[in-house]
């Protein structure tokens, strides 16, 4: 009889960046993944093989996270609940931890060759996007679209016909065409990490006016929880110019998240010590920063990097 882990294992990766998509969570993510493996083990007995694996656990990972997801609001960043602001003096709503907010996912996490391939549909302006779908729009969607199964593999799994497969999906592509463009250029610009070095340099040490030369004319700032979100060059840099640079006061700390680069935030608390704060994940277009999305959320910070007390304040001479 085949063993249950050796059949099953090669698929977990893939299986929570699946959930990570239907669920916007890492953590509930997570959480489905392993109930799937619980009721794929439970069931594997009776496994014959009608399927393959593969197909199997899916449909298992599916199931679950549509009932989970009878019962959980949508996971939205800034962008998806008001408009933006292009005035950084405007006041600054309270951080609203009420709201579900979307989580990144650590590329460490996922899949290395899809994550690379582009095939993991895991770019946070996708997932966001995603997150606009009703639970079964969504599942459907990204079954077909994202992990290629066939019509009549995604009307088996979610118990349905080819005909109403067919018909979901075309709601879902509708309603994700009217959300905007989701899909930013997945090629890795050359000069990246340079970028990324001089980014994390003029973040640090303070200085908007070197950031000038690194973001977009029509970057875009957004810091779940807090709602207000900002657009625009001179009202991002004058947001953070003015309420959260301070010399001395950041430490970021190069990752990866949703197959971009994102980093690590570590906030000065005293005595030469830094404090988990946050992941900011970056779109970059060309050789620009296009989006800051800065989850400021210090739970998120263990799936990504060491732990905060592990971190002396740097040097003069570091970035």
């Amino acid at each position: 009889m085949p063993d249950f882990a050796t059949e099953t294992a090669p698929f977990r990766a893939e299986l929570l960046a699946h959930c990570y998509r239907l669920l916007g969570s890492i953590h509930d993510a997570e959480d489905l993944v392993q109930e799937t493996y619980l009721r794929a083990w439970r069931a594997f007995g009776g496994f014959e093989g009608r399927s393959s694996v593969r197909r199997w656990l899916y449909k298992i990972a599916t199931t679950a996270c549509l009932t989970a997801l009878e019962t959980r609001a949508r996971r939205p960043l800034p962008s998806g609940l008001g408009a933006p602001s292009d005035d950084h003096r405007v006041a600054v709503a309270a951080a609203d931890p009420s709201v579900p907010w979307l989580q990144p996912i650590p590329d460490a996490l996922l899949d290395p060759a899809a994550v690379v391939a582009g095939r993991a549909g895991v770019r946070l302006a996708f997932v966001a996007a995603l997150q606009l779908l009703p639970a079964r729009q969504r599942a459907v969607l990204t079954l077909r679209d994202v992990l290629a199964f066939g019509t009549g593999e995604v009307a088996e799994m979610l118990g349905t016909t080819p005909a109403a497969v067919d018909s979901t999906l075309r709601r879902a592509r509708g309603r994700l065409a009217e959300a905007g463009p989701v899909q930013d250029d997945l090629a890795e610009p050359a000069g990246q990490a340079r970028l990324l070095d001089r980014y994390v340099d003029a973040f640090v040490r303070a200085d908007p006016d070197a950031l000038v030369t690194l973001v977009r004319a029509d970057v875009e700032l957004e810091m779940p929880p807090v709602p207000t979100w900002f657009t625009g060059r001179d009202a991002v840099l004058g947001f953070l110019g003015r309420r959260v640079l301070r010399p001395g006061a950041w430490r970021l700390v190069p990752t990866r998240a949703n197959g971009q680069p994102a980093l690590v935030e570590y906030e000065a608390v005293g005595g030469g010590r830094f404090a988990a704060h946050g992941v900011q994940v970056l779109t970059v277009l060309g050789t620009r920063v296009a989006r800051i999305t800065a989850f400021n959320d210090a739970a998120l910070v263990p799936l990504f990097a060491a732990p905060s007390h592990d971190l002396r304040r740097p040097s003069s001479s570091s970035s």
